[in-house]
């Protein structure tokens, strides 16, 4: 996770991102059920405009990646919210080192997919290979998934197929990947662009494999509490 300076805002959070101060005594808490669910939909947000920035021209880029940081602090205080909601919570739906190990693997999601904005635009690169449109276009899918599991962690129902179907599109991407970095060290370009394009399909691997390990952490979440 980021900045810790940013999270002084989640006061700010209007609506379910506000938080509750004092100790709550009941034993469901569904106000972490609507943190989780809005941290997932920050990343579905986070990967569409990473979909808008590898499709965009050149000179579009830096709004498309000045949104996706805007993205990513949201992901961030998300992430801190459900943390500070542990810290004023007597009774949590589920294990708190679960829930905080849940949130920080959520937001490592974000991170890399921001990350491999932030590169696209630093490194002035030209036009994308279209290797990295497949990578994004996984990403995009295991955004989606990711959000739509976060609301089912209330009943811990139907959530096998959830980190099934994650762990398939990681080893689609793994393939994308391999494919990517063949194509990159074959086709003949100068060693600096093969280098600035390596670490941005790195980043992008990584963001898969960061939602690979959070559905891995759902999965263990799920058989702990069943």
């Amino acid at each position: 996770m980021r900045s810790l300076g940013l999270y002084h805002r989640v006061g700010n959070i209007p609506d379910h991102r506000s938080l509750t101060v004092g100790f709550r005594l009941t034993p469901h808490e569904d106000s972490f059920f609507a943190l989780f669910t809005t941290l997932g939909d920050d990343l579905v947000h986070g990967a569409h405009e990473l979909t808008n920035l590898v499709g965009a021209e050149r000179c579009e880029r830096e709004a498309v990646a000045s949104r996706i940081r805007d993205i990513e602090h949201a992901a961030d205080q998300s992430a801190h919210a459900i943390m500070l909601k542990v810290n004023s919570s007597f009774i949590t739906p589920f294990d708190r080192e679960d829930i905080y190990r849940l949130a920080s693997k959520l937001d490592d999601c974000m991170d890399r997919m921001e990350a491999a904005a932030d590169l696209i635009v630093l490194y002035r690169i030209g036009d994308l290979p279209q290797g990295i449109t497949a990578q994004v276009a996984v990403l995009a899918r295991m955004s989606e998934l990711t959000a739509q599991a976060m609301p089912r962690l209330r009943a811990m129902g139907d959530l096998p197929e959830y980190w099934s179907e994650i762990s398939r599109l990681e080893n689609e991407a793994d393939q994308a990947y391999r494919r990517l970095v063949a194509e990159l060290f074959n086709n003949g370009k100068d060693a600096i662009t093969v280098l600035k394009l390596k670490e941005i399909i790195d980043e992008l691997e990584a963001a898969a494999d960061a939602f690979q390990t959070a559905a891995y952490t759902v999965e263990s979440i799920a058989v702990k509490e069943s």
